[in-house]
């Protein structure tokens, strides 16, 4: 994730710039940079590395004027350089953007058959170098902005100052946060509230699909439709804690409607959108001849490496193991000659899955780590990690970590398939574009946050809850049922759908819901056999299915809710998200403590 932030001040804008982005940092700190408004034009500073190094630039070569905007970089598309840097910039605009846009690669092309230059690999100039034919077309800053917001899909958040326009900024939402800060004089904009906490306590929330237009008299706010809207203004604390959850109740509610954004930065840091191909980093083992994978990590992590099990095993034709960290050092399992380990985390200091580590490396296997804190205890002491661009995760029951962890699994299922040629380009440029479409299906899937809060109605008067689904789902269904029992404390479990007959259909009675995973497709028939068996014995059906599935299951389930046609590969990921969000309701509607429910800690440092 990226931090941005603008600000239209009394005073020198690049100060007050720099530090905001030093609240920031934690989003990303791979390159920075400012731009600011003076003399009619525009005036830039970029640095590779962490913010220390923007700093040093601006003192050897300060930057004048009270209107800018700033940027923290965690690259996601084009390597981690001062060219690729934001903020990006034309003779007539600049921009800072978090998040990604997904068709970038049709307006480029677009834009390039239309004699435009580009100077980055950034999906990000792509906008850049639409509103600057726009403009150059004769339209005022507002209205281009607004058409070129009309152009871009995905999920981002936008920040753009033009020259000749020096009190003058516009900021756009889709996906991704963006607050509005209201001072004497003086307006601001900020990826949240916590880079604006000195400058000012009054910050209004763009919504999603929001633009606004900022002065130094004050804001207008337009939907997604153009039409303007009233945002509330409200008074933040000055906890941290209570500013970071911007206008949500919860941390949990807030990092749910993280996912779109995290999903698209996690994703492009190993998926190139142009060629669409899988570019994995070096790692510390060789997919073409590695003899065995082990997969371990606890919680929801753990059931991200079962999902992940699935995906190698089925594309790439690795044996692997899933293992609980908990119980491998116990199991002591014998380890392949020529093997290697997955470990997954959000934390990276989780004590099961590092005494599992140690047990991994004792053993000869070379490990690879998937966590979300660079400089955590397990990514150093692994042979290599790799990051998921979750950001800070406060709840305590993961969410938007544990999207992010299957999705760097997924890119490393259809990396090693092509490593081994089990896979041929033209699949692994259809499965690449499924994962390129998952923000997008993400930020829809949150449009039905209503329909859902309906279901969680009917959820929260049970004391039993069944999950079920088929080959890469059913590790999603324990997933629902863990964040059920999580933080709603009503019992739940996941289960194979095959495996209902074997046993859990004792349990089924016309008080315990029955909740489906199951999108159309090769798996879909057998599944919707598996729940006319339920409802046969009086239990209360509710699935999750697409446009194609509701036909077929509306006949007997009591509620069906349908999510966006996907392709079945991505399917995981995007059913993960609706039962994350049905606990956080239920748990809500019981008024359990959300963030912080009873007996739990984030980070298990204790075996």
């Amino acid at each position: 994730m990226c931090g941005i932030v603008g600000v239209i001040g009394r005073t020198q804008a690049a100060p007050l710039l720099l530090d905001a982005l030093r609240r920031l940092e934690y989003r990303g700190y791979d390159s920075a940079g400012i731009a600011t408004l003076l003399d009619g034009g525009i005036d830039r500073r970029r640095a590779e590395g962490k913010l220390g190094n923007l700093a040093t630039v601006l003192e050897r070569e300060p930057l004048q004027g009270t209107t800018g905007i700033g940027h923290t970089r965690w690259a996601t598309h084009g390597a981690p350089t001062e060219r690729n840097a934001h903020p990006h910039a034309t003779a007539r605009v600049a921009v800072v953007h978090n998040g990604i846009i997904e068709n970038h690669a049709e307006l480029r092309a677009e834009l390039e058959a239309e004699g435009a230059l580009f100077e980055t690999e950034t999906d990000t100039e792509t906008f850049v170098r639409l509103l600057d034919k726009l403009l150059a077309g004769g339209l005022v800053p507002q209205a281009a902005f607004a058409a070129a917001l009309k152009r871009v899909h995905g999920a981002f958040a936008l920040v753009a100052a033009f020259a000749g326009h020096p009190k003058l900024l516009l900021g756009a939402r889709q996906g991704a946060p963006l607050a509005v800060g209201f001072g004497e004089g003086e307006m601001f904009l900020g990826s949240d509230a916590l880079a604006l906490a000195p400058l000012t306590r009054r910050i209004a929330y763009l919504e999603e699909g929001d633009w606004a237009e900022v002065t130094e008299e004050g804001a207008r706010f337009f939907d997604a439709h153009g039409a303007p809207v009233e945002r509330a203004v409200v008074q933040t604390a000055v906890s941290g804690a209570v500013v970071g959850k911007g206008n949500y109740r919860h941390f949990m509610e807030k990092e749910l409607h993280e996912h779109p954004a995290v999903l698209g930065d996690t994703l492009r840091q190993y998926l190139d959108p142009r060629t669409l191909e899988v570019r994995l980093p070096r790692l510390p083992f060789d997919p073409a001849r590695v003899s065995r994978l082990t997969l371990t990590a606890c919680g929801s992590a753990f059931l991200a490496a079962h999902v992940g099990r699935y995906w190698i095993e089925g594309l790439a034709r690795i044996p692997c193991d899933a293992d609980v960290a908990s119980e491998l050092r116990y199991r002591d399992p014998p380890l392949s000659e020529g093997g290697a380990a997955i470990l997954v985390s959000q934390s990276g200091e989780t004590a099961d899955t590092m005494a599992a580590l140690k047990l991994l490396k004792e053993g000869g296997q070379k490990v690879l780590s998937i966590v979300n804190v660079p400089e955590s205890t397990m990514a150093r002491a692994s042979d290599a990690a790799l990051l998921t661009v979750a950001g800070p995760e406060v709840g305590v029951a993961s969410t938007k970590a544990f999207t992010a962890q299957l999705a760097v699994l997924a890119c490393l299922a259809i990396g090693f398939a092509r490593q081994r040629r089990e896979m041929t380009t033209l699949e692994e440029g259809r499965l690449t574009q499924a994962l390129l479409s998952v923000p997008s299906h993400a930020a829809a899937i949150l449009e039905q946050d209503a329909r859902i809060r309906e279901l969680a109605a009917e959820v929260a008067k049970a004391r039993d809850v069944l999950f079920l689904g088929r080959g890469s789902l059913f590790p999603i269904a324990m997933e629902g049922a863990l964040k059920l029992k999580e933080i709603s404390y009503i019992h739940a479990e996941g289960y194979a759908a095959g495996e209902m007959k074997h046993g859990p259909i004792a349990l089924i009675d016309s008080e315990v819901p029955v909740i489906a995973l199951c999108p159309s497709g090769p798996l879909f028939e057998k599944t919707a056999s598996n729940l006319q068996e339920a409802a046969a014995r009086g239990g209360r059906v509710m699935a999750f299915t697409d446009a194609a599935g509701e036909r077929a299951l509306s006949r007997f389930a009591e509620h069906v809710v349908v999510l966006p046609d996907a392709e079945p590969f991505a399917a995981p990921i995007l059913h993960a998200i609706p039962v994350q969000l049905l606990a956080y309701h239920v748990a809500v509607l019981k008024g359990t403590d959300v963030d912080q429910p009873r007996n739990l800690a984030k980070s298990v440092t204790v075996e």
